[in-house]
């Protein structure tokens, strides 16, 4: 296995890992990071206009490209998908950011997501 390909492997778990934490453990916690001011995803999603539907079906997006870039470790193809989906949900994130004006640093996380799934993405092309 190559470095590229071993670090690939590393940020699906820890993006995996990442996105599981925000949406199964911390998901009606406060952090520093929630839009606006937010104390959890509910609110949060409806500091951007969203509601909780939308909220519900955006975790569930993001929990299954999580799986996938796990499954991804022993079929890459797998991986692929689930990073290019979460690099695109990651991105929308960090554009919510932008529309609430909130300060740049609660966007760092979504922009980190983002880098690190389209990473994997570029490694894990077929």
């Amino acid at each position: 296995m190559s470095t590229v390909e071993m670090i690939a492997k590393i940020l699906q778990v820890v993006v995996a890992l990442g996105i599981f934490n925000v949406w199964f453990l911390r998901v009606n916690k406060p952090t520093n990071y929630r839009g606006g001011n937010a104390t959890n995803m509910e609110e949060e999603f409806k500091v951007y206009g969203f509601s909780k539907s939308f909220m519900l079906a955006v975790g569930a997006l993001k929990v299954i490209f999580a799986m996938f870039l796990l499954l991804g470790l022993w079929v890459p193809e797998v991986a692929c998908v689930g990073a290019l989906g979460l690099s695109l949900l990651m991105l929308a994130a960090f554009s919510m950011h932008l529309k609430v004006r909130d300060p740049i640093m609660k966007g760092i996380p979504s922009l980190l997501m983002f880098a690190m799934s389209a990473l994997v993405f570029l490694a894990s092309r077929p």
